[in-house]
């Protein structure tokens, strides 16, 4: 897809539509939205921020709110678009669409705030610099928003 009809986002991954994703009515449950746009920033993680220590960390959502724009049908073709607004100490901010990739129209649109949680110490810990920098990187941004 090209990049001007991606709004500024660099990160799309194609989502499949399961049998079991779609109710009675013909369209996808808004509550698989959410699996959606895990799936997409799960991979957005993975792909930018390399050797992360998943049995060590975890990311957790602290602040979640979608707009459900337009129905997805169980035959739509569609994929998530993610990318991080803000970077602050513990913390970023995540936007993300689901899109139909036939017209480009916005299904669904998702702002979250995750944090950093150290599984062993049971607490939120610092980003590493390192992330911090990939993330400046991809984005294409320098110094993204920082705060505490």
């Amino acid at each position: 897809m090209a990049e001007e009809t991606n709004n500024g986002y660099r990160h799309i991954i194609p989502l499949q539509i399961r049998f079991n994703d779609v109710d009675k009515f013909g369209h996808v449950n808004n509550t698989i939205y959410f699996q959606f746009y895990d799936t997409a920033k799960t991979d957005y993680i993975a792909t930018v921020c390399k050797d992360v220590d998943w049995e060590r960390l975890a990311i957790v959502v602290v602040k979640i709110e979608a707009d459900f724009v337009s129905q997805i049908k169980g035959n739509n073709h569609i994929a998530g678009r993610t990318r991080i607004t803000k970077i602050g100490n513990k913390s970023f901010h995540l936007e993300q669409d689901i899109i139909d990739t036939d017209t480009q129209e916005v299904k669904s649109h998702c702002t979250s705030i995750m944090v950093l949680y150290d599984l062993e110490h049971h607490q939120t810990i610092p980003l590493p610099d390192e992330w911090r920098q990939a993330i400046t990187n991809y984005e294409g941004l320098e110094g993204l928003s920082r705060y505490h």
